[in-house]
């Protein structure tokens, strides 16, 4: 059975349960709000195609690849970091911005990036058995350090919908930040910051929550006692939910089956490698090439399924990873976001990406959360508006201050 271009994105999505729709419901902030006023304009957008998905299954691969910890339960989601990075590469410019849109989009321009991720958030379905949800905003140090572009505020507005707040990175600013991220995942993540760096001139922040029923539950039954053999080898006990299902994965390397959540328009895609398969070499041997088109070729096929009840959630800093997958410069001093703002005190650039994740399977569905906030500081080696060297023949004057009349005058022209 073959799938449609943003089928197969989807699909591929859903196996690290991506999801977005609109900015998220509205919460009361002890900040300014610097979008008072200021609407998004109308924007044209670009439909999926080849580019786009063969660019974003890259990204999510190679990212995931990237983020893994060893021996632990993982899980990124991709598009909720590259949604955050977008937004923050609108102020990128220079070679920064080259990278940036050489890891997010494989080359493509960041202008176009923003209208494809326009029109496809836009196009994600939502219903009562399947609810999503998205949320960005970008929070500004109001001490003066930094002037903001509004330029860069109002392309998020345009094609993220981002909310903006000016607040003075005190215990309420960390409180309000904690309780928009709080609010838009359901209550699945409870906070991103456990305290606000002193460097942080400003806070872009990505929530995304997906919560969605099983088209076909587990009944009473389904659920029996059973052992899952953990990666240090050891045996736990679990409740494996069993199910017939009809949709059966084979990439060569590993089998697995795919489940739809209530509705058809997301679904649950699960690859076990095959024996004598490392889950690390399984994992090394991805690309996004290939698991596009393990998912798009999927067999209709009797399958039996044992599925087993688990939740975990994740954080990870992917400062590393970042500057791996081909944009380091965005992390140094000679980072160049001049499109974002300006200050008198230092360069712009990227402190810290922090993405934090949470999900639950169980009998009914799955709930899935995820957060990415980018953390920018300022350089703290100061921009001048002139500099003079004394490396060649110069007056000097000893003054009085209380008069501004010379003490001693004189000249240097030679220190040997």
């Amino acid at each position: 059975m073959k799938k449609s271009i943003p089928g197969m994105l989807l699909c591929l999505l859903m196996t690290v349960l991506l999801v977005f729709n609109a900015a998220g419901c509205g919460i009361q902030v002890a900040a300014a709000d610097l979008m008072e006023g200021v609407n998004g304009q109308a924007v044209t957008g670009k439909a999926a195609d080849e580019a786009f998905v063969s660019s974003s299954a890259n990204f999510a691969v190679e990212l995931f690849k990237k983020t893994i910890t060893q021996g632990e339960n993982s899980l990124v989601s991709p598009l909720s970091v590259m949604l955050a990075l977008a937004m923050t590469a609108n102020g990128a410019n220079a070679q920064t911005k080259t990278e940036m849109e050489a890891v997010l989009g494989a080359g493509m321009s960041v202008e176009d990036l923003n209208e494809y991720l326009y029109t496809y958030v836009k196009n994600l379905p939502t219903d009562d058995k399947y609810k999503l949800g998205i949320a960005n905003s970008i929070w500004i140090k109001d001490d003066g350090s930094l002037e903001v572009n509004p330029d860069f505020l109002q392309v998020n507005a345009d094609y993220y919908d981002a909310a903006a707040y000016k607040a003075p990175f005190d215990d309420q600013t960390l409180a309000d930040i904690n309780d928009w991220v709080k609010n838009n995942t359901d209550g699945m993540i409870d906070k991103i910051l456990d305290q606000i760096d002193p460097d942080m001139v400003m806070y872009l922040i990505n929530a995304v929550l997906f919560d969605a029923e099983w088209q076909t539950p587990y009944e009473e039954g389904d659920v029996n006692d059973g052992t899952f053999n953990a990666y240090d080898d050891s045996a736990q006990n679990v409740k494996m939910m069993g199910s017939d299902e009809h949709l059966y994965l084979d990439d060569g390397m590993a089998t697995g089956f795919v489940k739809n959540y209530a509705g058809g328009k997301y679904s649950f895609a699960a690859l076990l490698p095959n024996e004598g398969v490392s889950i690390d070499e399984y994992v090394a041997s991805l690309t996004g090439e290939g698991l596009i088109a393990t998912l798009a070729n999927v067999e209709q096929s009797s399958v039996r399924a044992q599925l087993p009840k688990f939740s975990y959630e994740y954080k990870i800093k992917m400062n590393d990873a970042l500057a791996a997958l081909g944009m380091p410069t965005a992390f140094t001093g000679g980072a160049d976001f001049s499109k974002m703002g300006t200050s008198p005190v230092g360069n712009l650039f990227i402190g810290e990406v922090v993405h934090k994740t949470y999900i639950e399977v169980t009998e009914l569905g799955t709930r899935a959360g995820a957060v990415t906030e980018v953390g920018m500081k300022l350089t703290s080696i100061p921009m001048y508006d002139h500099t003079i060297t004394l490396d060649r023949p110069f007056v000097y004057v000893i003054v009085d201050n209380a008069t501004n009349l010379p003490i001693f005058i004189g000249t240097l022209l030679s220190v040997g």
